[in-house]
């Protein structure tokens, strides 16, 4: 399938800070250089997709209409640094086993079904996109979708990450880094 390059990224300890199970909107915070390096792949005509678990509605702390508010400030704390997302994806899935390389259901990272669906949905080239995050789940679902590019960042959980690992193209600081990587890579 070809068309447009994405950008797939992790939500949180990628775009904002990390927070365990998130619930509450008022706790949302961009990574700093998060909503600039998004609003520089928009100007590159590079689509930007979240794909997120978010084993906290599996969990029953948090609801669909609750993380629709979460995402509505995101979107708001984006565009006030003239950046946008041109979709966000998210699997409500908990998990039962802890091993990140261990595809539980195709929609929860390693599994690629975020990233398919939304290639689907938006026409999206997978070869020609990266995805970003701070876990070896976000790097193997990247694979598992066979996206042209991982990027870890070291924000989030990201620091804990064993390296070298086979699932990781590329390492950067935080999402401001990762976006610079993008650009280069995506030319």
């Amino acid at each position: 399938m070809s068309g447009r390059p994405a950008a797939f990224l992790d939500r949180d300890g990628t775009v904002i800070e990390l927070v365990h199970h998130l619930a509450d909107p008022a706790d949302v915070r961009l990574i700093p250089g998060a909503g600039a390096a998004i609003a520089r792949l928009n100007a590159a005509g590079i689509a930007v997709v979240i794909v997120t678990n978010q084993s906290v509605i599996g969990r029953g702390k948090l609801t669909e209409a609750g993380l629709e508010e979460i995402h509505a400030v995101l979107a708001e704390q984006l565009a006030l640094e003239g950046a946008r997302l041109d979709g966000m994806y998210h699997c409500p899935v908990a998990p039962t086993i802890k091993d990140p390389r261990v595809i539980e259901h195709p929609d929860r990272k390693p599994g690629p079904g975020m990233l398919m669906r939304a290639a689907a949905d938006m026409g999206l080239d997978l070869a020609r996109s990266v995805m970003v995050g701070d876990t070896l789940s976000d790097m193997l679902a990247g694979r598992n979708a066979k996206v042209g590019h991982t990027v870890l960042v070291k924000t989030g959980y990201g620091d804990r990450v064993a390296l070298p690992d086979a699932a990781i193209d590329h390492v950067a600081t935080d999402m401001a880094q990762a976006g610079e990587i993008i650009e280069t890579t995506l030319r």
